[in-house]
């Protein structure tokens, strides 16, 4: 089963159906189809091994994802906001291939040996004469796509998704042509984020018209989500407070919004708590996945958010700030540093196991041989199952011989009232070996001390969990997905520490 079957079904079942684009004029199911078809064959014609995307989000970019399907080769959407040299070294990397792109990106990307760039508007016009009939969808096992990592911690993976892990969430998760007619979802993730590729599939096999943000802002997004009638979207957790602060800035309701779910990063249950607030009548979900599991692996559910939301009871409330509980087709386990489960209430790795669950990376190791992918993100499960996240294992800050989640101090720094943003980092220190630092952004008109958000901290938690320094800033550094960037700013304050020293 390839990904180019889910389009030809839809295009089956409902060949009129607006599939992508305005409301005034987008593409049906059928005729994206047809594109995807042409442009396949296209593909295949030239001898394309890859086709690798540059650009930034339109209408274009299923179109990127399924005729790579319908040739039988990868898709390799690549990160378009990079340095210069990075954008080319991770070019060279997914070379030898047909590169889709922008037209603003042609000159950083020129001369790439064993890339031949294609423009995005002429790439939108290759005709081939082929048919439906004509088209040899790749196999299960074939690459579907390769999405590279941030590479925060070191030289960006390419992970390895292939088809088989794609169809299988999507029939495991989503009713085919379940939607309503006039459902539309709203895509503001960039293209190379596993999320973006789940929005297509899910969005499509189950019925539901793409609209796609082609640059983010709070105002654009409200602004197309009103004029689109826009029933369902997914944001990360830095444009849900942004769009919030759009939205009470204005006469800015969302009478048709539905659905709106939110992942790629921790959430601040105060950013949850307005929300609902804000937005009574949505159904919030939160989805908690990553790139090597091909999409969403555990959810909080809408009813999940209103018990929790409407409970006195500090342990259902807490669930607000969790992931939710796993998919029923995916085993998820917490482990101790030797790979042994854990039980309820205690901390470790996540490890998962599923269909969907890749593990595989290009040139590194291959899916492990029992299915068990270690995330390297740590957390714990609570009596019922619902899974909290503490963050990446390589941000835990190891003072003398104590390890201490980031994630636990930023959450008790989150609940002063004028704190907006906290992140929690480990700087050198010759005594302890790390000491812990944070970096703050107040609320606007808000005020507060170092020795004040100390004591804070200090009251709630033990008192080597109490920051040694704070920094207030104007800002947080995130990445274009909503990964708080912690090395980013361990690096500054250790540069400036280094300096005055």
């Amino acid at each position: 089963m390839s990904i180019a079957m889910l389009l030809e079904m839809a295009a089956d079942g409902a060949p009129d159906r607006a599939a992508v684009g305005s409301l005034s004029g987008g593409l049906t199911m059928s005729e994206l189809l047809a594109r995807a078809t042409e442009a396949g064959a296209w593909l295949r014609e030239r001898g394309a091994e890859r086709l690798i995307a540059v650009d930034v989000n339109s209408e274009a970019i299923p179109i990127y994802l399924f005729a790579a399907a319908f040739a039988g080769i990868p898709y390799v959407p690549l990160n378009y906001r990079l340095a210069d040299d990075r954008l080319r070294a991770i070019l060279a990397r997914s070379a030898p291939g047909i590169a889709v792109v922008h037209e603003s990106a042609v000159d950083r990307v020129a001369g790439t040996e064993g890339i031949e760039v294609v423009l995005a508007s002429d790439f939108a016009q290759v005709t081939s004469g082929a048919t439906t009939e004509d088209a040899i969808p790749a196999d299960a096992d074939d690459i579907a796509v390769l999405l590279f990592t941030s590479g925060t911690t070191g030289e960006p993976k390419a992970a390895v998704l292939r088809h088989r892990h794609l169809t299988s969430y999507i029939f495991d998760t989503v009713e085919f042509l379940g939607s309503d007619a006039d459902e539309a979802a709203l895509v503001s993730v960039p293209p190379y984020h596993i999320a973006a590729i789940s929005a297509v599939l899910s969005s499509l096999f189950g019925g539901r018209r793409l609209v796609y943000v082609p640059q983010f802002s709070p105002k654009n997004w409200v602004e197309l989500a009103r004029q689109e009638a826009i029933t369902h979207a997914m944001v990360v957790p830095t444009m849900l407070d942004r769009i919030l602060d759009e939205l009470e800035s204005g006469e800015n309701a969302l009478p048709a919004l539905r659905h709106l779910s939110y992942g790629g990063g921790r959430m601040p249950m105060a950013v949850v708590e307005r929300a609902m607030t804000l937005l009574p009548q949505v159904n919030l979900v939160n989805a908690y996945g990553l790139t090597e599991t091909a999409s969403t692996i555990a959810v909080l559910t809408p009813d999940d958010h209103r018990e929790a939301f409407a409970s006195d009871d500090p342990t259902v409330r807490a669930r607000l700030g969790s992931v939710g509980r796993p998919l029923p087709t995916i085993e998820l386990t917490i482990c101790d540093p030797e790979g042994t489960p854990v039980g309820p209430g205690e901390k470790g790795e996540i490890c998962v196991r599923g269909e969907q669950v890749s593990g595989e990376y290009v040139g590194r190791e291959q899916a492990p041989s029992d299915g068990w992918f270690h995330t390297n993100d740590g957390g714990w499960l609570d009596a019922a199952g619902y899974l909290f996240i503490d963050g990446r294992l390589d941000d835990v800050i190891v003072r003398g011989a104590e390890n201490l989640s980031p994630g636990e101090i930023e959450d008790v720094l989150l609940t002063h009232p004028a704190v907006r943003e906290a992140a929690v980092f480990g700087v050198a220190d010759r005594e302890w070996g790390e000491a812990v630092a944070a970096a703050v952004v107040l609320d606007e008109d808000e005020t507060a001390t170092e020795d004040e958000l100390k004591a804070w901290v200090r009251e709630q938690l033990r008192s080597s969990r109490t920051p040694d320094q704070i920094t207030f800033c104007t800002e947080l550094p995130y990445s274009e997905t909503g990964k708080l960037l912690r090395r980013v700013l361990k690096s500054e304050l250790e540069a400036k520490l280094s300096h005055s020293a």
